[in-house]
Formats: C-alpha cells, sequence, structure tokens
C-alpha cells in the first residue's frame, strides 16, 4: 500500500455514467448561456451591458447571484466540519443579516447609488485621493487571485481523487469553462448561471439532509444528540476576545464579514448596482439575507447530523480520516453511498460552488482593473465596443493566470494558509477606509491610508504568530466532547479516499474570508 495511505481499507467514490452526465448537464447549462448572452441575440457591446447587465435584471437572481457568490467548496466542506467539532455558532451569522441589511441598506448603498461608480474604489479616489484608491484596489485583488486559485484547486482535487485524472487537467478544464462563459457573456451570464448552480447547492444539501435524518433516527434524536453534546450551546456571552467561540465573536465577526463582502467588494456591489433602481437594491439585500440564512441553517443541520452519527465514534479519533475537514464527504459516504448519484451530486455541488464564485469575481476583476488601472491610459474616444472586448481580455487573461497559480499551488506547502491569512486580513482595513470615508466627514485622506497600513499591520502582528503556531501545532483551541467509546474493530477499517486532498489546502481553508472575521482555525 502507497505511504501516504495510513489506513486500511479505501471507502472511494466511484462515479458512474449518471454521475457524468450531472458534470455534463452543469458545465452545458453554463456555457449555453454565455453563449447566449455572448454570441447570440443578447450580445454584450457595451460597458453597460457587460459589467452591468443594462440594469435589466431583477432583485432576486441578483440576490441569490451575490447568496451564492458568497460560499466556495471550502466553505461547504469546512463549515459543517466546524460545526461538529465546535458547536452550532455558525447558525450566529443569520442572526447577524438583520445588522447586514440595516447597514446596507442606510449607510452604504444610498452612497453608492447615487454616484453610479464602475469600480467600487472609485469612491475612495473621489473622497480621499488616487493611492488611498489603489491601496484598496490592490488588497482587493490580492485576496481574490488567492482564494479564486484555491476555490478551483479544492474540487478538482477532490474529483481527482475519485477519478484517476490528473487534478491539473481538471482545474484547468474548469476554469477555462468558468472563463470562456464569463468573458463573452458578462454579467448576466454570470448571474444566470449562478442562479442554476444555486439551486444544485440547495439540492445537494436538502438530499443530504433528507438521508441523514432518516439515518440517525429522525430530527428528534438529531437534536437530543446534539443536547447532550453541547453542539446548541451559541448563546455565550463571555465577553473575552481571546476566547474563540462566543455569540460576541461569531455576531460581529460575520457582520462584519458579510457587509464587507456584499456592500463594500467589487464582486457584491457591481451586482447590485446592476439594478434599476435603489428600491429593487433593498429587497434584493433582503433577499440575500434570507438566502443565506436558510443556506447557513441548513450547513448547521448537517454538522448536528454528523454529530448525531459519530457522537459515539468519532472518525478523526479513530483514525478514519486524517483531519476533521473531511468528515463530510466521509459521511456522504457512509449514509448515502448506497444511494445511486448521490456522492456525484455532492461533488457537482463542490464544482457549482465553485465556479459560482469564480465567474462572480473574475467580473468584478475586470471591471476593477479596466476602471483603476486601465483606463487612464486609453483614449478619451474608444468605442465602448473595443471596452467591451478589453474587458473580455482581461477575463481571459486573469483566467490564465490562475491556472498557473493553481498548477504551483501544491508545491507552496504550508505558504498557502498564510498567504491565505494575508490575503484574509487585508479586508479589514479596506472595510475601515470605506466606513470612515461615508460616516466620518472630517476625515482625511492620509488618515485612512495610512490607518488602513496600521491596521493592517496591526491584525498581522496578531494573527500570523497565531496561524505560525497552529502550523507547529504548539496551540490549539479545545473543541466540544468527542468520544470513540462505540468504536468497534470491524468500523475501523474504513479508509477514507479524501485523505489524499493536501494537507496545507484544507488547513488554508480556515484563513478564508469566511472564518478571518471571527478566528483563526486550529487542529488539535
Amino acid at each position: 500500500m502507497n505511504s501516504s495511505m495510513t489506513l486500511q481499507n479505501s471507502t472511494r467514490i466511484t462515479l458512474e455514467w449518471y454521475d457524468y452526465t450531472i458534470f455534463s448537464i452543469m458545465f452545458a447549462v453554463s456555457t449555453s448561456a454565455g453563449i447566449y448572452y455572448g454570441c447570440l441575440g443578447k450580445k454584450q457591446k457595451t460597458i453597460s451591458g457587460y459589467l452591468l447587465g443594462n440594469k435589466r435584471i431583477n432583485a432576486l437572481p441578483i440576490a441569490l447571484s451575490v447568496a451564492v457568490g458568497h460560499f466556495s467548496a471550502i466553505t461547504l466542506m469546512v463549515a459543517p466540519a466546524d460545526v461538529y467539532k465546535y458547536g452550532a455558532f455558525q447558525w450566529l451569522g443569520c442572526i447577524s443579516m438583520v445588522l447586514l441589511v440595516i447597514l446596507s441598506v442606510y449607510i452604504y448603498f444610498p452612497v453608492f447609488f447615487n454616484l453610479q461608480l464602475t469600480s467600487a474604489y472609485e469612491y475612495l479616489e473621489r473622497r480621499f485621493d488616487k493611492k488611498t484608491k489603489l491601496l484598496a484596489s490592490i488588497l482587493y485583488l490580492l485576496c481574490e487571485f488567492i482564494f479564486l486559485a484555491v476555490a478551483v484547486y479544492t474540487p478538482s482535487l477532490a474529483l481527482s481523487t475519485s477519478t484517476g485524472i490528473h487534478v491539473h487537467l481538471i482545474s484547468s478544464t474548469t476554469c477555462a469553462i468558468c472563463v470562456f462563459y464569463t468573458a463573452i457573456g458578462g454579467l448576466q451570464t454570470v448571474v444566470w448561471t449562478d442562479l442554476f448552480q444555486f439551486g444544485v447547492i440547495i439540492v445537494s444539501m436538502l438530499t443530504v439532509s433528507i438521508i441523514g435524518t432518516i439515518s440517525s433516527g429522525g430530527f428528534i434524536s438529531v437534536w437530543e444528540n446534539a443536547l447532550k453534546g453541547d453542539r446548541l450551546n451559541i448563546f455565550d456571552f463571555d465577553p473575552n476576545p481571546t476566547k474563540r467561540d462566543s455569540f460576541w465573536t461569531y455576531f460581529f465577526g460575520y457582520t462584519a464579514h458579510f457587509t464587507n463582502y456584499i456592500s463594500l467588494t467589487q464582486s457584491g456591489l457591481q451586482k447590485f448596482l446592476a439594478l434599476p433602481t435603489f428600491r429593487e437594491s433593498v429587497w434584493s439585500v433582503i433577499y440575500v439575507a434570507i438566502s443565506l440564512s436558510i443556506v447557513y441553517t441548513f450547513i448547521v443541520f448537517i454538522g448536528l447530523l454528523m454529530y448525531a452519527q459519530y457522537s459515539k465514534c468519532d472518525p478523526f479519533t479513530s483514525k478514519k480520516i486524517q483531519r476533521h475537514e473531511q468528515i463530510l464527504p466521509y459521511y456522504i459516504m457512509d449514509v448515502a453511498g448506497h444511494v445511486p448519484g448521490v456522492s456525484g451530486f455532492f461533488l457537482v455541488a463542490l464544482f457549482c460552488a465553485s465556479l459560482s464564485t469564480i465567474s462572480s469575481s473574475l467580473n468584478g476583476i475586470a471591471g476593477v482593473i479596466y476602471k483603476d488601472f486601465l483606463y487612464k491610459f486609453l483614449n478619451e474616444n474608444i468605442k465602448e465596443k473595443t471596452v467591451t472586448n478589453i474587458l473580455k481580455l482581461i477575463v481571459a487573461l486573469c483566467g490564465i493566470a490562475i491556472i498557473g497559480l493553481v498548477l504551483i499551488m501544491q508545491h507552496l506547502g504550508d505558504i498557502i494558509p498564510l498567504a491565505t491569512s494575508i490575503a484574509a486580513m487585508s479586508q479589514g482595513p479596506s472595510m475601515g477606509m470605506f466606513t470612515l470615508g461615508v460616516l466620518f466627514p472630517k476625515a482625511n485622506a492620509e488618515g485612512a491610508f495610512y490607518g488602513a497600513i496600521g491596521g493592517f499591520i496591526f491584525t498581522a502582528s496578531i494573527g500570523m504568530p497565531l496561524k505560525f503556531y497552529n502550523l507547529e501545532k504548539t496551540f490549539a483551541y479545545p473543541s466540544k466532547p468527542l468520544s470513540v467509546e462505540n468504536c468497534s474493530a470491524s468500523n475501523q477499517t474504513a479508509e477514507f479516499e479524501f485523505q489524499h486532498i493536501n494537507h496545507s489546502l484544507v488547513q488554508s481553508s480556515t484563513s478564508s474570508p469566511y472564518f478571518a472575521s471571527k478566528r483563526k482555525r486550529t487542529e488539535e
């Protein structure tokens, strides 16, 4: 047996013809949308058409696109594992949606809708100066490129493990397809493919929830197990800022994270600016809050289902998996592996989560690079069709850059979590610059620029040593109680094929924007 195999037998996802059919349909629908909006009757010939969909998209599709663009394959794999190990604190994100709506509707959206900007960071130039805008734009691009590479690599590695196809071939093909339909179709393609991909993810979560509930003996049994295992004690109001899990860290952390992504980054804000009226944007952000609440409720429930299944035999402690982040794919194979198509559909959902993140980000990146970096070098009389072609070229070149990052990612080792930590830490200063400009009329450019740099250095001085200690395994937060008292010899021989997922890649997910606003994750 290969030396990387630390366990005895193999529980491997085997894809059948119907699984490949689902994959084909998913890619075909996405590509068809790009061809329709880019080559047929809905050609994108203007800047407004390409970046804003000619402001003809309704509130609900925009909302679902924003919501699905928020979470990647890493989120779908890691968040339920977090619930399993640390409790249902993730659900506090649903409560933070109230503040998200209030802050967006009454503070940030009115400013941006009045200005009608192409790039969100143009506001910082108008409010402060060019160097402040460039700082925010660079931080945004740095963060996006790092996370997009990880978003492509994660499901590609999972599919490679299942099929034996080389991970670089899968990642390159996936990225190429996504770049194709995003480049030629613009925002309208992004929104409508996101809508389809959101549906796939929800159906996948619903399927796992139904099968898991039946396997665990019903909802009441799941709830009772969660109570006994202290997984539902989420209203911990301890003000200690060093505590990993408390009401305050999750509530305020999620509020900052969601508000920054939805209201203050190009990927989120650009979609709201594509709506025809401010009233539509208000309804859209409400729909976003509802959609994300549904998703996070599913995430929490799936985490509780896994705890109900393994409350007396933790797969990590009993050496069935190498890391707790691998528990969701292991759980799906355990309780639903006998149901045709479920395991394959789970992999499709991972790809949908990644494709939605990639397409949304690429469209936003194109707008930022064009407006913040290239616009000043272009002729004032340049035709809009030419600009549209430039935007398409930017998307294509960014896709090539992402493929390049993916190709070298597996050789980076522990640099990946450190790099993603740096990228995640950049989002706080960016949000600070916007908030300073909107809420404090007397704030000046020097204060915004050097305050952001100082904030980044201060955050890094705390976060980077903690991440280093995590990697060295010299520090770990305690988890909720886990047990192996009912593990029998017969069920300790299962080996989970997903263990080949790169150790540092999975660990890097704990440094993603999804978690960075709350804490730095560690392993026992």
